[in-house]
């Protein structure tokens, strides 16, 4: 049964997008993404948390805003914050990197 890692940023515009396509070949790991803002390309839903296993956030803002939104359904999921400034574009060189280097401790050992 694959691991379930949902990223979320603001809008689900850049920063969740590129850590949704970097690690969606990751064995054993399923990805989505979504944004905790109410404009986001993908607003983030009762049903996404439900499917992650983890759910690892760009900013502690957006934690924030996503215990405040969805309380109820957060109880047994683990939630981590990957400290990643809104200063990247898509698929940035350095955005990429910094997911690499932060994102894996997350994500079940690759075979």
């Amino acid at each position: 049964m694959p691991h379930h890692v949902l990223f979320l940023c603001a809008k689900n515009r850049l920063r969740s997008p590129t850590a949704e396509h970097v690690f969606a070949d990751w064995p054993g790991v399923e990805t989505a993404s979504a944004g905790v803002n109410h404009d986001a390309e993908h607003p983030v839903t009762p049903e996404l948390i439900e499917w992650a296993d983890t759910i690892l956030v760009m900013e502690p803002s957006h934690r924030a805003k996503l215990n405040a939104k969805f309380a109820r359904y957060l109880r047994d999921k683990r939630i981590a914050c990957l400290d990643i400034p809104d200063d990247f574009d898509y698929m940035a060189p350095a955005l990429v990197a910094l997911l690499q280097a932060r994102v894996p401790r997350y994500l079940p050992a690759r075979g």
